[in-house]
């Protein structure tokens, strides 16, 4: 085969072109592209850390302002139940005051109808005591002819009601 008989002869300028095709492909690509390449690899690289770095720093701002809101939630509920206990106190004591003053317009009123009902007890007793005396006066004079004295009559009534 004449395509063997002839390879010892050109193996050696085979082999050089070889050696000049990968150096060309090395310095081509491994001096001219590579670098280029590594440099927007590193500048992603970068850019990612400096994301990640910045997303670190907003979730720290964001839990320091939750915090801060928290507080802020905390202190407003603290006051609305100040307030709200306040509004209850003052609210209570109205409300006694309002009682008391009720009460104590009741008391005068059931005094005043425990006065008039004395003394309309008083009146009817006194009224029962005559018409009693006139009664026992008539009664007696009828019975045994003898006339009292209405003086009399009436202290013999007063001293049977009061026994």
């Amino acid at each position: 085969m004449p395509q063997l008989s002839q390879l010892a002869e050109v193996y050696l300028s085979q082999l050089f072109w070889l050696a000049v095709a990968l150096g060309f492909i090395f310095f081509v690509i491994g001096r001219g592209m590579l670098p280029r390449i590594q440099a927007t690899v590193d500048a992603r690289e970068q850019r990612i850390a400096g994301d990640l770095e910045a997303a670190q720093k907003a979730r720290a701002a964001a839990d320091e302002t939750e915090a801060e809101w928290r507080n802020r939630m905390d202190a407003a509920r603290a006051e609305a139940a100040r307030i709200a206990q306040e509004a209850k106190q003052t609210s209570a004591q109205d409300t006694e005051a309002k009682v008391k003053a009720a009460a104590d317009t009741i008391n005068l009123r059931v005094e005043s109808a425990e006065g008039k009902i004395r003394d309309a007890v008083n009146s009817a007793r006194a009224e029962i005591e005559a018409v009693a005396a006139d009664a026992t006066r008539d009664m007696v004079a009828r019975l045994t002819g003898i006339q009292l004295a209405s003086g009399e009559a009436a202290a013999a009534v007063k001293a049977e009601l009061n026994v």
